[in-house]
């Protein structure tokens, strides 16, 4: 087993994705915090959650491991949300509300993610800066939303489907029939699904609009390498880097995101200049 390599990968649960997006935020709304798995992906100024079964948490499937977890997670007693004082209105978006109900779902996600990560650090939850993080992110989500549903009309079934394709993927699943019984029994049917993976095509059409090829070049992936390459050896890590061969296709996909990051970003800052938002926290 090479760590070095093991770690880059592991790193690729973790980082920014327009895929599953609004699936993602529908079903943290609707469970509200009850879920099966989390992943946490940065969508511009704030995080999501992701609603899957399995996929990157299942590194490590032996007994030891999962004991190991089991007495770690028992042993940490998480701080509750502040939600005193939410309004019945979070914020205004174009004429569209965030609702308190939404907005406490998402936010006890958020703060149950940094309470466990505060307990590592020792640093406690600032809950004022990440209740306006997770107002942020919802107004941002929204103004994607309603951008790629005024500009992209019908999305082809064959994109649908290839998306939907990606997330049983994604979630270690063998058929999308799987994925849809799973997401069934968290209180979601097929056709809610369906139309957000449409709307998530949507948004994926309108950034490449905004953008054009993200592919990244062979320039831009070895310039990840050098780089991924230099920064372990500050660390002063002797581990074995691995070759660049053996983690070429995961640096594409890494350089690939990032650049959709940036991409979303900047269509994210145009769409705040032209929009009536209000945030009332």
């Amino acid at each position: 087993m090479n760590i070095v390599r093991d770690s880059f990968v592991k790193k690729q649960c973790f980082p920014f994705t327009l895929k599953m997006t609004m699936l993602e935020l529908h079903l943290t709304e609707r469970r509200g915090g009850k879920i099966l798995r989390k992943t946490w992906t940065m969508m511009l100024t704030f995080i999501l959650i992701i609603l899957v079964l399995a996929a990157c948490g299942n590194g490590d499937t032996s007994d030891e491991g999962s004991e190991k977890n089991d007495g770690q997670e028992a042993s940490l007693e998480l701080p509750e949300p502040d939600l005193e004082g939410i309004p019945d209105i979070v914020a205004e978006i174009n004429g569209e509300e965030i609702t308190k109900e939404e907005f406490e779902s998402m936010y006890e996600q958020q703060f149950q993610q940094a309470a466990m990560q505060s307990q590592l650090s020792g640093q406690e939850v600032d809950q004022d800066q990440l209740k306006e993080q997770t107002a942020e992110g919802m107004v941002n989500q929204r103004l994607l939303t309603q951008e790629a549903n005024n500009r992209i009309a019908e999305v082809l079934e064959e994109d649908v489907n290839n998306t939907l394709d990606e997330v049983v993927k994604q979630n270690g699943m063998e058929t999308k029939e799987e994925l849809l019984v799973a997401l069934e029994e968290q209180g979601m049917k097929e056709k809610e699904v369906m139309e957000l993976i449409e709307t998530q095509v949507k948004i994926d059409q309108l950034i490449a609009e905004e953008s054009g090829n993200m592919e990244p070049t062979d320039d831009e992936v070895k310039e990840a390498y050098d780089n991924m390459k230099a920064q372990q050896e500050e660390m002063g890590n002797d581990e074995e880097f691995p070759a660049f061969d053996e983690i070429e296709p995961d640096l594409k996909e890494q350089v690939k995101q990032q650049k959709e990051m940036e991409a979303t970003e900047t269509l994210v800052e145009k769409l705040r200049k032209d929009a009536d938002v209000t945030i009332y926290l």
